[in-house]
């Protein structure tokens, strides 16, 4: 593995204009739960009873009582781990210019990244369904659920639950960020989940280093990324930065 991270620590060097695209797996290791595979969330909950944007509608005090209410008490209370702050210190050495996320968590701009393109939205903020006035989470108080605006309307996670659009603005900004890198850092995603997936395939044909960190392969091993690198997001993070800062 030294020798890889060689490589990647090199290619990191070599391409300031570094872009990464983080997935569940880079927050596992701050207690968040992965939403797919092993232990997700949907082995739990179907998705398409408590995440479906229509199932939402239908009946607020529901997925707010099994699924939002939770979640929110969890996000509330985790703290970004050395993946996140990793990044960050890629940022403060000038190599990483964006963070893409599919990640709703808040955790990239908690450990202090600047630039973090929240592809499915954030439990950061909060909507209400009938004013559109917008609510910090640290200020929502769920004493009554669903939690209600001052108009009356329900107040909802701004995040994109299925049956809804991703941002045309966050879409487009990611598919810029995407053609205009010179290295993709790939980190902690199984990459299924479109079009987010697609992100290292437009980076990849527009000339870009793909570097992939996962605890497994995925479909862009031996494909899409021109390295893999097998591990735990922090732990991998920590070892490409102490041979970056050596090489430095």
């Amino acid at each position: 593995m030294e020798s890889l991270i060689g490589k990647v620590a090199e290619n990191l060097l070599k391409h300031r204009n570094t872009v990464a695209l983080t997935g569940a797996g880079i927050s596992v290791e701050s207690g968040i739960p992965p939403f797919r595979g092993k232990g997700g969330l949907w082995e739990k909950f179907d998705p398409m009873e408590y995440a479906h944007i229509d199932a939402f509608i239908k009946d607020p005090q529901k997925v707010w009582n099994v699924l939002l209410k939770g979640m929110k008490e969890l996000l509330d209370q985790a703290v970004p781990n050395d993946g996140h702050k990793g990044l960050v210190r890629l940022e403060h050495l000038g190599i990483l210019q964006t963070v893409i996320t599919q990640n709703v968590d808040g955790l990239h701009q908690k450990a202090g990244s600047s630039d973090v393109i929240e592809f499915h939205g954030s439990f950061a903020r909060y909507r209400c369904m009938a004013c559109s006035r917008c609510r910090c989470s640290e200020k929502m108080d769920l004493s009554c659920i669903p939690p209600r605006c001052d108009c009356g309307g329900v107040f909802k996670p701004e995040i994109v639950f299925f049956g809804e659009m991703i941002s045309t603005e966050q879409l487009l900004r990611s598919r810029q960020a995407a053609e205009g890198c010179g290295l993709m850092l790939v980190v902690g995603t199984s990459a299924t989940v479109q079009p987010a997936a697609f992100m290292p395939v437009i980076a990849k044909e527009s000339g870009a280093t793909v570097v992939e960190i996962n605890p497994e392969p995925t479909w862009l091993t031996g494909n899409i990324s021109d390295y893999f690198i097998r591990g735990a997001a922090g732990d991998v993070m920590n070892r490409i930065l102490a041979e970056l800062e050596r090489r430095m």
